[in-house]
């Protein structure tokens, strides 16, 4: 059942990555749009996450309560050490869930819009943002269990150049997956403009994560190793790139649902070949230790019922969840037939 508790993991990650990274990109597109633009981008980014952007966090709490139950010791050292960037994380959703819908169903359009409106977007940039960094920072080796003062122990664990660089990248890869989900709600006229913006991104994703290159060997980190020296890894990255030049070729085309499909394959693929060279450890201590999901999960009868209780409950959400994104392509179908 253990394997079961991790696959349930590993998959809430690669969903809240891929449908709240959507999320979080519409308000880093929105940054980086003109003002001119900003109305039209604005409109056809929220029929694109509409059907998502309710449901995204749940995976992050199937996420959180699986490390809590499952594996205790991981959520305790994670939740302690890098605690600063989770709060600065938690109060990015926060806000920027509440500036969402203020924005968006306020019943008084007034000058609180211009206050709402910046909170959307400088949240959508700080959310992902922190994410990337704790995520890197688990695997990066500089968190310091035996550390004796307050900078080494809770800032250093993550204050560098590569959790940095990740967070940035984590911020790319949001954008380019908004500009992705956004093709296929685009009105024609408009098709173009976003199609441009889709590119622009792509080569932005690849421009950062050049750069996460350059500081893991700045911090000595083998990434490269990790993700090229293991024939699976390999295989998951020429995937990868295969997929982004098929998308090149679809972007003029109208294949919206197999460009969302090839963007979430990428993104599969570049977290797979991230993290399964050193599975089962999920932390890198800095002292050479490592938290292991295989070594330090919880007991045998937690993991048991919380296995059975991920597989009733997928035997809810994901129809639920599918039957929300339907609801919300018929009503979209109905609002152009008038």
């Amino acid at each position: 059942m253990i394997y079961v508790v991790i696959v349930f993991l590993w998959t809430s990650i690669l969903l809240y990555i891929l449908l709240g990274g959507a999320d979080f990109g519409a308000g880093i597109i929105e940054l980086f749009t003109s003002k001119g633009n900003r109305s039209k981008t604005r409109k056809t980014m929220y029929e694109a996450i509409g059907p998502i952007w309710e449901a995204n966090h749940m995976w992050l709490i199937i996420a959180i309560v699986i490390l809590f139950v499952g594996f205790p010791k991981i959520y305790t050292t994670v939740s302690i050490y890098l605690h600063i960037p989770l709060v600065c994380m938690l109060l990015g959703i926060i806000a920027r869930g509440t500036a969402f819908v203020f924005r968006n169903y306020d019943a008084v359009k007034d000058d609180m819009q211009k206050v709402y409106t910046p909170i959307f977007i400088y949240s959508s940039l700080i959310t992902p943002f922190f994410l990337g960094i704790i995520a890197a920072s688990s695997v990066s080796g500089q968190i310091d269990v035996q550390a004796q003062d307050f900078l080494s122990a809770y800032v250093f664990s993550w204050l560098n150049w590569f959790s940095v660089s990740v967070g940035v990248f984590t911020v790319s890869i949001c954008g380019f997956l908004a500009t992705i989900f956004i093709i296929g709600q685009a009105a024609d006229d408009d098709r173009s403009f976003f199609i441009g913006k889709a590119r622009r991104t792509i080569y932005t994703v690849m421009f950062c994560g050049a750069l996460v290159f350059v500081a893991a060997y700045h911090e000595n980190i083998p990434l490269a190793s990790w993700i090229f020296g293991d024939t699976l890894g390999l295989i998951a990255i020429i995937a990868a790139s295969i997929s982004l030049i098929i998308m090149f070729f679809l972007l003029q085309r109208k294949k919206p649902i197999l460009l969302r499909l090839l963007a979430g394959f990428q993104v599969a693929m570049i977290l797979f070949a991230a993290t399964y060279s050193h599975f089962p450890d999920i932390v890198l201590l800095k002292n050479g230790a490592n938290l292991s999901l295989l070594t330090h999960q919880g007991q045998a009868k937690a993991i048991d019922t919380l296995g059975y209780a991920l597989l009733i409950g997928s035997i809810f959400i994901l129809p639920a969840l599918v039957y929300l994104i339907y609801i919300f392509q018929q009503k979209k179908e109905v609002q152009e037939a008038h």
